[in-house]
């Protein structure tokens, strides 16, 4: 696909945006040095390891590999193809691109979206004026009940919320009017198929209904509610190729922005919940659909706030709800490496199980928005719930100590720093009454440690030492291009004895970098996806080369390969002597041998040292 678009024009695009922009929009991102960091959107990590250069305009993520230019972040985010990922930044950017023809499956696709998102967007529009224009007297009612609720004629126009009227075609009529046949209706998820193949009729009916929007503020399904005590009180949009419930928080659309500048989310579980938060100023809160958060939940929410609080209802639906959650939260978000961490005040995950009787909708409607945010700072993190918990169902007698103690066994195993794991456990100990001693001692029956814990770590191979004495060559050709006419002179690349190192080098010397800012278009060249991570992790760096010193490695480098390359003509003359059973060269060519082995050690412990 980028054939049909000029080099010229790919150029221009990639001169006219800014990767740290276009990142930022679906990254939390914080400086660090020159470049800039945050948590990885393409794997699920608890320490930020993805970091954008400015300078470079390359990006790198150190967990997973990911990497390149402005292009392969788009295409990697958005599932996208080079082309449709060029044309979407031009749109931004305002360039303009030739148009080209759409293959058949592409045609289809696009075609097939398109109809959803439009179909969703006429039901909106059809249900929205069915509350807020009614023709009868049901619409009515459905808006004195939204009133009755204390939502604000604002806030329903805000949410466009909506009526589904009763009976069982009125949808489905008014779309096909507009030409939108039965079949992409019930696509859709808004009209079900009669078990005789007699026709549709609408899924929703005589329900409050909100529409659901993905982060880009597109109608991709409903949640319709009852106004009485029927059943079941929800009904949501079945999953369709536009609405994965999995990827989908209600309001995230609105809530992003203040998400991002607090630094803060809130996560309830309702609609209504949701909206009234957002009426009463909370503005950085979201809603699950239906269904538990997800490890996808956490990931999307990880990249617009750093800190996330659960938000239940005391009653035990609710606290069963927020156990539920606390494994994937451990799992997906909590890092006890963090300092921070430690302090429930602070902590990066906490948990607030609101006062007897209460909802979010009906709290902060009766106490007030200070007093919800108040709230959430005193909730607890994940450690101190399951303690309170724990504590809440055994109580503190002698049989309930110990059954606190099995409950937390696990978790606390679990914690991934051993101050954390101390300090929590310190923490269960003033709280029941126990000493720590016999939780620690506790802890070790069921395997604290890890595996190699406590042993020193594993001596690198000469193999390993010399990748990465070749890795640091690399990197200096790609950070400090001026070096590379030397690099060639010297043909530095023929001593090289790992094939991806070399591979990575002669892909620099194809391209001939002349300065840093090139590195876009020469990861714009690599086809193979693999070369092209591991060069942007290498170009990542931030060493202060200099010339003179860049040549210092040079040498250095090729000297301690020139003596390699002694070494093993060393070894084949032994050999030799031995054969021919000449005792007194054998044991002169065995000195030799010991010598260069010294030699080799401390040129070994130096590379280490140096490595940045």
């Amino acid at each position: 696909m980028a054939n049909h678009i000029p080099e010229e024009k790919i150029a221009e695009i990639r001169h006219a945006v800014d990767i740290a922009e276009i990142v930022s929009e679906s990254v939390l991102l914080k400086k660090a040095g020159k470049n800039l960091v945050g948590l990885c959107p393409f794997h699920s990590e608890k320490t930020p390891s993805f970091t954008v250069s400015p300078d470079k305009q390359i990006f790198h993520c150190f967990g997973c590999g990911a990497g390149g230019n402005v292009f392969s972040f788009v295409m990697k985010r958005d599932g996208l193809q080079f082309g449709e990922a060029a044309r979407m930044l031009a749109r931004r950017c305002g360039v303009d691109l030739p148009e080209r023809p759409l293959s058949g499956a592409e045609k289809r696709m696009a075609s097939e979206q398109e109809s959803l998102f439009e179909i969703n967007r006429v039901a909106a529009d059809f249900f929205h004026q069915q509350l807020v224009r009614p023709s009868g007297a049901d619409g009515e009612a459905a808006m004195a009940y939204l009133e009755r609720r204390g939502l604000s004629r604002q806030t329903v126009v805000d949410f466009r919320i909506g009526y589904a009227p009763k009976g069982w075609d009125h949808l489905i009529g008014f779309l096909a009017r507009r030409r939108h046949s039965p079949a992409s209706i019930e696509k859709a998820g808004l009209a079900v198929a009669r078990k005789d193949s007699s026709g549709h009729y609408d899924r929703f009916r005589d329900r409050v209904m909100f529409p659901i929007y993905d982060d880009m503020a597109r109608v991709v399904g409903f949640g319709g509610r009852v106004m009485d005590d029927s059943v079941p009180k929800y009904l949501n949009s079945p999953e369709t190729p536009v609405y994965l419930k999995r990827r989908i928080l209600y309001g995230l659309h609105r809530a992003k922005e203040a998400c991002r500048s607090l630094g803060t989310v809130y996560i309830v579980e309702g609609y209504l919940d949701l909206i009234a938060l957002h009426q009463h100023g909370v503005f950085n809160a979201v809603a699950t659909l239906g269904t538990a958060l997800s490890p996808e939940h956490i990931r999307l929410l990880t990249r617009h706030a750093s800190q996330l609080v659960l938000v239940y209802d005391s009653d035990e639906a609710g606290i069963r709800s927020a156990q539920r959650c606390v494994d994937i939260f451990w799992k997906e978000h909590v890092d006890f490496r963090r300092g921070d961490v430690f302090r429930d005040e602070t902590a990066d995950t906490r948990i607030l199980v609101l006062p007897t009787g209460h909802d979010p909708d009906s709290f902060v409607f009766q106490n007030g928005a200070d007093a919800f945010r108040s709230l959430a700072r005193g909730a607890p993190g994940i450690v101190g719930f399951l303690i309170d918990r724990a504590v809440a169902r055994h109580g503190l007698t002698t049989e309930g100590k110990i059954r606190i103690v099995a409950d937390l066994q696990a978790p606390l195993t679990a914690v991934n720093d051993s101050v954390a794991r101390a300090l929590y456990v310190k923490q269960l100990a003033e709280t029941i009454g126990v000493a720590e001693e016999v939780i620690h001692r506790k802890l070790m029956e069921a395997g604290t440690r890890s595996p190699g814990e406590g042993s020193p770590p594993p001596q690198a191979s000469a193999a390993e030492v010399g990748e990465r004495f070749e890795q640091r060559i690399v990197s200096m050709m790609l950070q400090f291009p001026e070096i590379l006419p030397e690099v060639v002179g010297r043909r530095a690349l023929d001593w090289f004895a790992s094939g991806r190192m070399k591979a990575l080098g002669e892909a620099v010397l194809r391209h001939g970098l002349k300065t840093t800012t090139e590195l876009p278009e020469l990861l714009a060249g690599i086809e193979d996806a693999a070369l092209r991570e591991s060069l942007a992790e290498l170009a990542m760096g931030e060493e202060s080369w200099t010339l003179k010193g860049c040549r210092a490695l040079l040498t250095r480098f090729l000297e301690t390969r020139q003596k390699s390359s002694t070494g093993r003509s060393l070894q084949l003359a032994i050999e030799a002597a031995e054969r021919e059973r000449n005792e007194e060269e054998v044991m002169r060519l065995l000195e030799e041998k010991q010598r260069l082995a010294v030699r080799r050690e401390r040129q070994k412990m130096s590379i280490l040292r140096d490595k940045p």
